[in-house]
């Protein structure tokens, strides 16, 4: 089988590419350069986006003995991430720019350019199990990525490998070790890409501006203090509100809602973020065919935690999500994604995102 392995220059993908290798493949690596101003990314190896990557990914291409090519996919990037991400914010949403990237990079864009160059398969180190087009969780449980691959379809799952799906971490890197990649001992990555100084509100505030607008008590309606947007905030936050004086009891105060038109940031105790029933839209079944019936399953609201007993009720693209027990922190923009149990692996139904809460 020809695969494309994608080549971020961490030790993840690089072992990942070297099981395809060693399952008797035809791999090709190809490194995805998304910035298009690649000096202004961050040195050191701390994300999939520093300058020595590309560097690191044609090192381990080198060892593997395989070609190895350099895509320019910025100006895509740009347009479905980078963009997508601070229009969210601006909106008063909370989105994953990682999900994104699966879903509109790695495997709509990247595997487009794949299937029409001839090959049969997109290979990437996410910690996910993939077998007969069934997605599972991983099995290094503080590692898996099926969260943010919930976005995928059946079709391109069909078209996809995750081969570190079933290896814990620690032996990932002793692999790597193993097979002489340099990368063996390189950090992971963790924050945004596209945000290499970490500050977040500040690079929203450069694509946005100021929006001067008001957080209130969302109990009695009291302005607490003024802001200059609302993409500063994000519901469940508790520090840098910019609350002059505590609470009258006493208690912290967290973001209930965001009002993005009226520039209004609610906040209020933290037992109000409780919230018993998801709305979501856009809804994809990586099985194929959306379910005519409610699915009992157990749903996730974050990349890591936000776990909760569900029933779904699919409705066209839309999905109603009743919890069994009150989930706090849930913000529109998120994505929920559906699991059935299981012990080989929960397995993944499907994913929605986050409209409302209540």
């Amino acid at each position: 089988m020809r695969v494309l392995a994608a080549m971020s220059g961490g030790v993840d993908s690089a072992v990942a590419a070297a099981r395809a290798v060693a399952a008797g493949h035809d791999v090709v690596g190809v490194h995805l350069a998304l910035s298009r101003m690649p000096a202004t990314l961050r040195t050191g190896s701390r994300g999939c986006c520093s300058r020595e990557d590309a560097g690191d990914a044609r090192r381990a291409a080198d060892v593997l003995g395989i070609p190895f090519y350099v895509w320019d996919f910025a100006a895509r990037f740009t347009d479905d991430v980078v963009d997508d991400f601070v229009a969210a914010y601006a909106s008063g949403q909370t989105p994953n720019p990682c999900l994104r990237c699966n879903e509109k990079i790695k495997f709509s864009a990247l595997l487009d350019r794949a299937l029409a160059l001839g090959f049969d398969a997109v290979c990437t180190g996410h910690y996910a199990q993939l077998h007969q087009g069934v997605l599972r969780r991983a099995v290094d449980p503080d590692k898996d990525q099926s969260y943010v691959l919930a976005v995928l379809t059946a079709e391109q799952l069909r078209h996809a490998m995750f081969p570190l799906g079933d290896t814990p971490k620690p032996a990932v890197r002793a692999e790597a070790a193993a097979r002489g990649l340099r990368v063996a001992d390189k950090p992971d990555s963790h924050d945004i890409c596209f945000i290499p100084s970490g500050d977040t509100r500040g690079f929203l505030a450069a694509h946005l501006g100021a929006r001067p607008g008001t957080v209130v008590d969302a109990g009695s309606g009291e302005v607490l203090a003024h802001h200059d947007g609302v993409h500063g905030f994000t519901v469940g936050q508790r520090r840098g509100l910019g609350l002059g004086r505590p609470a009258a009891d006493g208690r912290p105060r967290y973001v209930l809602g965001i009002e993005p038109v009226s520039g209004t940031v609610r906040v209020g105790p933290a037992e109000a973020l409780d919230v018993q029933i998801v709305e979501a839209r856009g809804a994809v079944w990586t099985g194929g065919a959306a379910p005519s019936d409610p699915v009992v399953c157990t749903v996730q609201v974050r990349a890591h935690g936000g776990l909760a007993r569900a029933t779904a009720y699919p409705s066209g693209g839309d999905l109603r999500v009743e919890l069994g027990e009150p989930l706090r922190g849930v913000a529109p923009g998120q994505a929920v994604a559906l699991y059935r149990p299981d012990p080989a692996g929960d397995v993944v139904l499907g994913s929605a995102t986050i409209t409302a809460t209540c």
